[in-house]
């Protein structure tokens, strides 16, 4: 059988996704980016092909993208990752109704896109990289509060008082602010609760710029927290879509492009033949 591949080289993690012949995800795989981004891009392709069984010489086509896609030479071809978020929330949606505005959280930036009823990226805008709302910030709220990134979530419904309120739009400001609200003797969950809703503020403000529609999809690695998930739902009032893996969107539209790319160019080939 044949594969298509996805490699999606973030600035904190690596995603990779495979689909088949018809277009359906055979299997993802999320490492760390780690300083060595070649390296550990190829690693983690090889660790996805032994999970599933596949072959290399069955990956007929692969499309990189993300913020190290050029860095990959191997790959058939380089995408931006706003064109293959764009793709890979189509594919997810379709089970929920369909999408139509993305909102994605990453490790250096946030961004809100709009999508066409094919995919197509129709509006965007990022933030920039030193406000206070990317999963980098996260990283650093739970180091100060010395607790594991994983469990924001549930100090987040933990919180026996209101969310306290996190002014400041710089990360390194805003761990200031975080340092000296734990001096005060605020309790964590309260402090994390405020962290998310200054977060979702900000995240709505930013898709609000490229028009809302009924239903909002979120990916991303900050995806994962579902106390970060709430307090956005709420800043929202509209339904939200998470996807199981909202990590491997972006890797899976790049995997759903090559498969697409791939049988263009055997059409073509056989044109050209006949």
């Amino acid at each position: 059988m044949n594969y298509y591949a996805g490699l999606d080289i973030g600035s904190t993690a690596i995603k990779v996704a495979l689909v088949d012949e018809d277009g359906k995800l055979a299997g993802a795989h999320v490492a760390a980016s780690g300083s060595l981004f070649y390296k550990n891009a190829k690693e983690a392709f090889e660790t996805l092909l032994a999970k599933l069984g596949v072959e290399r010489r069955d990956v007929r086509y692969m499309i990189a993208t993300g913020y190290g896609r050029k860095l990959y030479k191997e790959a058939d071809d380089s995408i931006s990752e706003i064109t293959a978020n764009g793709i890979g929330a189509h594919e997810v949606g379709k089970a929920h109704g369909g999408v139509r505005t993305i909102i994605n959280i990453g490790g250096q930036d946030s961004k809100a896109i709009q999508i066409d009823s094919h995919g197509g990226v129709t509006h965007f805008v990022m933030n920039d990289k030193c406000a206070a709302g990317t999963g980098r910030f996260l990283d650093v709220a739970a180091r100060n509060l010395e607790i594991d990134l994983d469990e924001l979530g549930d100090y987040h419904f933990a919180a026996v008082a209101a969310p306290l309120t996190i002014n400041s739009t710089c990360t390194v400001f805003a761990e200031s602010e975080i340092i000296g609200l734990l001096a005060n003797g605020h309790g964590k969950g309260e402090i994390i609760a405020g962290i998310h809703h200054s977060i979702a503020k900000r995240t709505v403000r930013l898709a609000k710029k490229v028009g809302l529609e009924d239903r909002v999809y979120f990916d991303g690695g900050p995806a994962l927290n579902r106390g970060l998930v709430a307090a956005i739902q709420e800043e929202l009032g509209r339904e939200m879509v998470v996807p199981k893996h909202p990590q491997t969107t972006t890797a899976f539209g790049a995997a759903i492009l090559a498969r697409s790319e791939f049988l263009a160019e055997e059409r073509e080939f056989v044109a050209d033949d006949a």
